[in-house]
Parts: structure tokens; C-alpha cells; sequence
């Protein structure tokens, strides 16, 4: 290959009438080829510089959106922790409320349980007394008639009875100025004086006799045990007679 910095083999052989520079050799650096060369790649690099700036932009604006969104997403956020924090702090004042209110309810409930039993007591007793009132009705009712039943029938055969008692014992019989309340006067009673008379008013409001009053007075105890045997026996006579003996006893000494 000849280099393009050799002479020409007819260098040496030069046509008469040519100038030096005709006779220069002919050099070649490949301007075109570097120049074709330089603008591709300039504009390869502008392409690459524009679509760096293109890209850069592009996640700057990217960036910019994001940030925006973030805010607007910490904005938000922020907005609904707030109406959070509310709903709990309502949620909260509600919770109070209805545990105040159960407290009242509770307390309520309680003095309501306390007064029902207390009536529920009170009821029982009151139940418990009047069954009991109601028996003890009944049993002297049932005592009543009973002892009205006996004093029928004992007034069927007294009659004759104290017909003979009034006779044999000088014994007279007079009303006390009660319904209740019989006077027995006696005579014959004392030896010094046998028109002297002696009485007793015999009570017969209840189911037992009860002597109230006696003229002369007589021992308490002694009345007491004629008594006695005249509520076990239920007999006129054992009364009749018992009385006229204490009197007898009680005018001697």
C-alpha cells in the first residue's frame, strides 16, 4: 500500500510547465468521514441530553406528585385520626354516661329488691298474724259455742235444780245492774242472826264464773278454789254451796 505522504514515482519526471504547488502530492485526512462522524454523534448526544432532561423532568414532576399525594394523604389521615379522636371521645362520654346511669339503676334495683322484701316481710307477718288471729277466732268461737251448748243444756235440768237449791240453802237470786252479772243473797246464814243475809255477784261474761263482789267479805284464796272446781265441774251446786259455806265459816269467827 503507498502511503499518501509518498511522491509519486514521476516526481522526479515532472511535465514541463506545472507549478510546485500542481506538483504537491494529494493528502488525505478524512474531514467528511470525522465531520459525518461528530454530527451523528452530536446529535446522538442531544437525543440522549433531551431525553435526560426529559426524564429528569419527568421524575421531577413524578416526585412533585408524590409528595403532593403524600401530603394530601397525610392530610387526610390526619383529618380522620381527628373525627377518630372525636368518635372516641364521644364514644367514651357515652360509655360514662351508661355507666352512670347503670349505677343509678343498679342503685334503684337494689332499693327496689330492699322494699319489696321488707313488704314481702311485712306481709308474711301480717299473714302469720292474722292466721293466727283467725285461730284463736275460731277457737273461741268454737269455745263460745260450745259453752253456750253446755249452759243449754244445763239450763234444761237447773231449772228444778235451782229450784231446790233456793229452797234448801234460804237462797234468792237478784239481777246485779248487768246482763252479765247474777246476785245471790243468802239467809239463814248466821246463828246470832237469821235474817242477816250474805251475797256474792257471780259474773258470767266469759267462759269461766268470776265471783266480783261478796258481802261479808271473804278470803280471796278461799273463793278462788270454790271457783276452780265449779269451772272444772261446770256445776251450779258445787258453787251454790261452797259460797254458803265460806259464809257460814267467815260469820262464826
Amino acid at each position: 500500500m503507498t502511503s499518501v505522504f509518498e511522491p509519486s514515482l514521476s516526481t522526479s519526471r515532472q511535465p514541463t510547465g506545472l507549478s510546485m504547488a500542481d506538483t504537491l502530492p494529494s493528502i488525505n485526512f478524512g474531514f467528511d468521514d470525522l465531520r459525518d462522524r461528530m454530527a451523528k454523534f452530536t446529535a446522538k448526544f442531544d437525543v440522549f441530553i433531551e431525553q435526560g432532561r426529559k426524564r429528569v423532568l419527568e421524575e421531577r414532576n413524578q416526585f412533585r406528585m408524590n409528595v403532593t399525594e403524600l401530603q394530601e394523604d397525610q392530610r387526610m389521615k390526619k383529618k380522620d385520626i381527628e373525627i377518630l379522636q372525636l368518635k372516641t371521645s364521644t364514644y367514651q362520654q357515652t360509655m360514662a354516661k351508661e355507666a352512670a346511669e347503670t349505677r343509678e339503676m343498679q342503685a334503684a334495683i337494689a332499693t327496689l329488691s330492699a322494699q319489696r322484701d321488707k313488704q314481702a316481710a311485712t306481709r308474711d307477718a301480717l299473714r302469720e298474724q292474722i292466721a293466727a288471729t283467725q285461730k284463736e277466732i275460731d277457737a273461741r268461737l268454737a269455745a263460745q259455742r260450745a259453752h253456750a251448748a253446755q249452759m243449754e243444756a244445763q239450763a234444761r235440768f237447773n231449772v228444778p235444780e235451782l229450784d231446790f237449791w233456793v229452797t234448801n240453802l234460804c237462797l234468792r237470786i237478784d239481777g246485779a245492774g248487768a246482763e252479765d252479772r247474777l246476785k245471790f243473797v243468802y239467809t239463814h246464814v248466821d246463828e246470832k242472826n237469821w235474817e242477816r243475809e250474805a251475797w256474792f255477784e257471780l259474773s258470767t261474761g266469759s267462759m269461766d264464773y268470776d265471783v266480783r263482789h261478796c258481802r261479808p267479805k271473804l278470803e280471796k284464796e278461799k273463793v278462788e278454789r270454790v271457783l276452780e272446781r265449779v269451772n272444772e265441774t261446770r256445776e251450779l251446786a258445787v258453787l251454790l254451796k261452797g259460797m254458803r259455806e265460806l259464809f257460814i265459816e267467815a260469820l262464826k269467827s
